[in-house]
């Protein structure tokens, strides 16, 4: 049996934070002068739940993929890893920031993951379930969820884990 299970330390950049507010991870950062001026809040993102594909299998020696749709949490695997139950989570995050304004949220298109005994896992295909065009609502908070795909090769296994940058910015 192969347990996957990726965990995730999250790291969010804000171009609406002062540069030396960047080297913490997830601070939240008093305004600049020109912010409280024009009445612009700090945009400021916090992940609540990391993504987790709870435990799997690798059946053959090819590897397989399995995927957490964003909206639902449902955990659907392809062929080559079997699922042996537990519950899969997709990641949860809040964005704050100016009320009304409009937000742009990007997202890896891969992250490598490794365990502790070197084997490797590719988390691709990260996706959201915001709008095209997400806004921060009337008290300048957003909450989303997302997902993704892990591929892994060949029967490697292990508990997989990697960092996920994820970047926010005022559109």
């Amino acid at each position: 049996m192969v347990r996957l299970v990726p965990t995730f330390a999250f790291l969010a950049l804000a171009s609406a934070i002062p540069a030396a507010a960047q080297d913490c991870t997830l601070c939240f950062a008093a305004p600049t002068p020109q912010a409280e001026q024009s009445g612009e809040r700090p945009l400021t993102i916090e992940i609540a739940t990391g993504l987790a594909f709870s435990r799997l299998a690798v059946a053959g020696q090819d590897g397989g993929s399995a995927a957490i749709d964003p909206q639902t949490g449902a955990k659907t695997t392809g062929q080559g890893l079997v699922d042996l139950g537990g519950s899969a989570v997709q990641g949860r995050g809040r964005i704050s920031g100016t009320p009304g304004r409009a937000v742009r949220i990007d997202l890896p298109r891969s992250i490598t993951m490794s365990s502790t005994d070197g084997s490797t896992a590719i988390l691709t295909e990260l996706t959201t379930d915001l709008p095209a065009w997400p806004v921060l609502d009337s008290s300048g908070s957003l909450e989303f969820s997302f997902g993704g795909r892990l591929e892994v090769r060949g029967s490697g296994g292990g508990n997989f884990r990697g960092r996920i940058p994820i970047s926010v910015d005022y559109n």
